[in-house]
This record gives structure tokens, sequence and C-alpha cells, in this order.
């Protein structure tokens, strides 16, 4: 893609089949009604414009008037006041580029806040799936980059359109009101300006959105690597020159696309500085022969020749205006292309909220696959390109049947669907039923991969069932109001994360109203509490990044305290001790007795200790419950649970001193 790539016509290569240069109705409409709010300093900013156009066009009459009039004339009052005058045309038109900036960068910033907060607000819609398959750093330049790059399309390509229109039509006014055959002669070059501009500029637009893809995945690069996990991965494994060399190639790539877009830019505006020079020496040659035939004044040649400069700047520009604004819209595309990505959680019409629940849980005929449904979009690398219709923008995922019938890859729906349905789905879940009465401890037991935590993803509706229903209290989860759902479940998740801020205000995060004392309370609940005392500052001690100044195990009591001050309903604790040494784990499991009394509580656990305090467990294998039941019963039945029991506790019975398990078990059971 560079210089050293090949040779210098590779530059300006254009594909018009694949990227059409468009400016639809309906992206300019969506760009409207986020400026709509702001249209009082879009008034003013378009009001000071015209004035600053108009003030500029004066100060080639003041030197005609001068050299016509004042000198010929020895005219000192009159040369006095053109240079008063020549003093307050630039103050003036100060005065107003001040205005004009500051009712700007109004606007401007006005959208990068409203534009900053919907995406935002977006993707915190969008569902567990979509993070799965989307970097993080793919997300940071949609916020960051692009959000930016909309803002210049309005406050810099905008303005500067309008700017240049006005100045054009004030600047031929006032031209051929001088004298019309020098006019003409000026601008009969006018197709020289748009023949260069009609193919390099769709390359420019092209480059423009290359080189938001290629920051992109620099941005993700970088967000990977340099958090404190991949910071630490790189150093375990010795990666240092890998991912050095990995960076080096994804910064040359932008590196090169910045000099493509450099040298095409330069090369265009090159093209056109030789036509505008043309028709400058065409003019000068005929205005200074009609001077010399006493046609016209040398003063009337003086402003007609200032006043080239003011035709051919703006006219270089507005040759290329469609195709500059055109590529300031590719940061407008690819915002909407993240507002437009489906949600697949969301509430239905008239939700049902729940202010309390009981508790109780079912599972009904239950299935699910990872793999996303038909059309849906999954993360921002399968975001393609916009097909707009009518108000808004429509995006066309893969696959999904456009207007001629196809996919959009091309390829016969037909073929397309037939293809998927023919594709075998793999299920993380496979028709389960079970329920789980309001206040039961139920511990969830598998081998890996045996679709434990895909259960405890579906009952905070992280993850919609493929098939079936998942209720809580007899009600269908897709008819509760997520907010209130998310009040009623509390989760402890496998891998703990706290954020970069003090243990305080990670623990209120489950309640930002809570006491010092209800903080407190919770962090002895925990057994964390005495730790958190002797640290340095306290409960406003910080926890450091993703809370790595933290232990594992102190990271879980914390999450545990936090989840404790949240008060929930239905508790999920994904292996939840799977970090805690044996005292640590004593201190919790005693802590968690008391927590999860009257509260229906979902547990995956490893630990014998965890298993045995269940009041029921659910034995599952390759995405299906195969037994379940009581721990005695189970373990009767000689079955998967059974060989579990045997393999995988069997280091921890011995180390406990325990007996045989049977005759444990049913001394238990009694």
């Amino acid at each position: 893609m560079g210089f050293h790539s090949g040779n210098w016509y590779s530059f300006i290569r254009y594909d018009e089949e694949q990227d059409q240069l468009k400016l639809s109705a309906g992206l300019l409409r969506r760009v409207a009604d986020f400026a709509n709010p702001y249209w009082r300093w879009v008034t003013l900013t378009l009001v000071t414009i015209i004035g600053i156009s108009l003030l500029s066009l004066v100060p080639p009459l003041l030197i005609r008037n001068l050299i016509d009039v004042a000198l010929p004339e020895k005219d000192v009052a009159r040369l006095s006041l053109l240079a008063l005058s020549m003093i307050a045309v630039p103050i003036v038109n100060g005065l107003l580029g001040v205005a004009q900036r500051y009712a700007s960068s109004t606007v401007g910033e006005g959208l990068i806040f409203d534009l900053r907060s919907e995406i935002y607000a977006h993707l915190h819609r969008m569902s567990l799936r979509f993070y799965t398959h989307t970097r993080t750093g793919e997300m940071m330049s949609r916020l960051n980059n692009d959000v930016v790059g909309a803002q210049r399309a309005v406050t810099g390509t905008l303005v500067t359109i309008v700017s240049d229109s006005i100045s054009l039509i004030a600047t031929l006014a006032i031209m051929i009101a001088l004298d019309w055959r020098l006019t003409l002669l000026s601008v009969i070059i006018l197709p020289l300006f748009i023949l260069p501009a009609r193919r390099i500029g769709r390359v420019l637009r092209q480059v423009a959105r290359e080189q938001m893809n290629l920051n992109a995945r620099m941005n993700a690069l970088m967000n990977e690597t340099l958090n404190i996990s991949g910071a630490l991965l790189v150093k375990i494994f010795g990666r240092y020159d890998t991912e050095v060399g990995r960076f080096r190639e994804r910064a040359a790539d932008v590196r090169d696309i910045g000099i493509r877009q450099a040298f095409v830019g330069r090369g265009f505006f090159l093209a056109l500085s030789l036509v505008s020079a043309i028709g400058a020496a065409m003019v000068f040659w005929l205005g200074g022969y009609l001077v010399i035939d006493d046609v016209f004044t040398v003063g009337t040649l003086v402003a007609f020749t200032a006043y080239l400069v003011n035709l051919y700047g703006p006219l270089m520009a507005l040759t290329n205006a469609r195709v500059d604004f055109a590529t300031s819209m590719v940061s407008f595309e690819r915002v909407f292309e993240v507002l437009d990505l489906p949600v697949e959680i969301q509430n239905r019409r008239n939700p049902v909220r729940i202010e309390r629940a009981e508790g109780s849980v079912r599972f009904e005929n239950v299935s699910f696959s990872y793999m996303e449904e038909e059309g849906a979009v999954a993360g921002l690398a399968e975001v393609q390109r916009f097909s707009w219709s009518g108000r808004g923008g429509t995006y066309v995922p893969p696959g999904k049947k456009s207007k001629d019938g196809k996919s959009e890859d091309g390829k016969e729906n037909g073929e397309a669907n037939g293809k998927r349905k023919a594709e075998e789905r793999r299920w993380a879940l496979k028709d389960l039923n079970f329920e789980i009465k309001a206040g039961q401890v139920v511990a969830l037991v598998g081998p890996s991969g045996a679709g434990k935590s895909t259960i405890t993803y579906l009952l905070p509706r992280l993850y919609d069932p493929t098939q079936g229903r998942v209720t809580l209290d007899g009600i269908d989860l897709r008819d509760i109001e997520l907010e209130s759902l998310a009040g009623q479940v509390g989760m402890v998740t496998q891998e703990t994360f706290l954020f970069h801020d003090t243990v305080r205000n990670n623990l209120i995060y489950a309640k930002d109203d809570a006491t010092p004392e209800q903080i407190e309370e919770a962090g002895r609940a925990a057994h964390i509490h005495e730790f958190i005392e002797q640290m340095p500052d306290g409960y406003d001690t910080l926890v450091g990044e993703r809370g790595y100044r933290l232990s594992g195990g102190e990271k879980q009591r914390v999450a545990i305290a936090r989840v404790i001050l949240k008060d929930p309903k239905v508790l999920i604790l994904d292996e939840a001790t799977s970090h805690l040494d044996s005292r640590s784990e004593a201190l919790i499991q005693n802590a968690m007795e008391r927590v999860m009394k009257g509260r229906t509580s979902l547990v995956i656990a490893h630990r014998l200790s965890t298993i045995m305090g269940a009041d029921w467990i659910l034995v599952m294998d390759h995405g299906r419950l195969v037994e379940q039941g009581r721990h005695a019963d189970l373990l009767a039945q000689g079955g998967l649970y059974w060989t579990l029991y045997e393999t995988q506790f069997k280091a921890e019975r011995r180390l406990a001193g325990q007996g045989e398990p049977t005759d444990r078990l049913r001394t238990a059971s009694d």
C-alpha cells in the first residue's frame, strides 16, 4: 500500500464498482437531525460567514478607488478615509471571525458530546455476544477518531463550503460589474478544474475510509497489549519482539496510507494550481492589453487581479467540495454504522417491573447456541457499508436479502440460507428443563465445557435462549424490564473485575447510596474488612487497574462484598471461591451460608464443601442435564456425578481424612 509496494499509479487506483461516491439524502437528513438542537448557533455561524465573506471583497475596491480617484485627484481626505477603511475592515472581520469561531465550536463540541453519548449508550445496550466479537480498540476508535471526524465535517468542511460559495458568488458579481469579458475569460477554464477532481477526489474518499480502518486496527492492538493483563502476558511468554513487530507492521500501514493520502492530495492541488495559474496569466494578458487600449483603468485591472485570488481559491475548494464533504461524511457513516447495530437484548413494549422477586427460577425446554442468529451483527469487524433508504440508514448484514434478491456478498439468498440451514448448529445447551424453588441453593456440576457458565449467563439475561424460555416467578425473562431484572440478580463471575478506583467506590457500584456502616458490614460479611482496614488508606485505597494490587482471593472477597451490598434476591456464584486458599474459603463459606439464607442461589462449584451444602445438584455434560438430585442419591446412581466425585474430589477427600464416600454421605443425608 505504501511507496515501496508499487509504482506511482498505485496511489490513485480506484475501484468505482466497489466504492461509489454518494451523498445520500437519508444520510444528510440524519446528520441534520443531530444538528437541529443547535440551529441558533448554526444560524449565527452562517450570518458571520456571510459578513466575513462580503467584507473580504472590500479591500480590492478600496485599492481601485485609491489608484483611479484619490491619487490622480490628489484628494487627501479621500486618501485618509481609504486608509482608515483598510484598518476598519480587518478589525470588523476579526470580530466576526471570533463570533463565528465561538458559534461553530459550540456546534462542533455539542455534536461530539451528543454522538459520543449516543454511541456509548448504544454500546452498553449491546449483548455480551457483541463484546466477545469486538476488540476494545475498535470501539475506542469509533468513540474518538470517528466522532471527531464527524465534528470536523460540520464545523470545518461545511463551514468552508458555505463560506467559499458566498465568496464565489459575491466575487463573480463584482467582477462582472467591473468587466464581463475578463470575467468570462476567468471562468472559461472551469472544466479544467472538474476533470482532475472527479477521479482523484473519489480516491481521496476511499483512502480516508481505509485510513480509519487501519487506525482502528492499530488502536485495537495497543489496547490489547498495553493494558495490565496484556502486558503481563507479553512478559511471561517473552513476546516483546513479536508484539513490537506486530505494532510496527500496523503502524507502518497507518504511515503508508498517510503518505498515500498526502501524495494524492498534493498532486490534486498541484493540478488545480496549474489550471488557476493559466487562468490568471490569460487575464493578465487580456487585461493589460485593454488598459493599453484605454478600455478601462489601471485601478480596475489591479482590483480585478486581486479578485482572481478570491475567485480561484474558492473555485478550487468548491471543485472538490462534494468530494471533501463526502469524504468527511465517512466519519458520520462509521458512527451511524455503530448506532444502527441491532440490539439483541432489549426491553419489550410495556415490560413487567419487579420490585422484589420471590426467587423461583424455571428453565423450560431451553436450548442455546453461541452462533449468532442469521442476519445479526456480531461485532464491529463484521459491519459493512450502509444501504441508505428513507429517513435513516439501514444496515444490510451479510446474507440478508437485498433489493436484487442477493445477499451482500453477491450470493443468491436461497443458496446462502440453504448453506446456513445445512450447517450443523453447535449447541452450548440443549433441551434443559429444571426448576429452582425460591430460597434453594442449587449447585451446578460437570466437566469443563458442559454448559454451566452458559446457564448462569441466561439467568441475568446476558443472552436470550435460542429456543425455550427462562422464567423468574413464572414470568418470562424477556418480559421483565432489564433494569428491574438486574436489581433482582447478583453475580460473582469467575474472573473478578474491579475498576481502577478505591475499594469504597468499587463496593458502592452495587448500591450508590450505601452508608459507611453498610459498606463495612458487607466487608465483614465477606471477611475482607480487617484486610481493608490494614491498607494504607483503608476503604479509600486504590486497587489498581482491574484490581491488580490485590491478590486473587482478596479481589474475589471484595466482589462478594459488593454483591452482598447489592442485596439481590437471586445469587449466582460462578466458581466464586476458585482463587481462595483453604482458610479464606472456610471464611467465605461461613459468610455465604448466612448470605444465601432466604435467597435463591445458583452455584458453580468444583469443591466438595460447596456441593455438600447445596439443596439440589444439577449435573451437566455436553450442554445437557444428565442427572439431578441430592448428593447421596446421585452418588448411589453410579453415573457421571459418581465419576466426578471419585476423580475430581478424591484428593480433596484424602486431605480431609474422609472415609468411604457412601458411608459418609449416608450419615450426612440422615
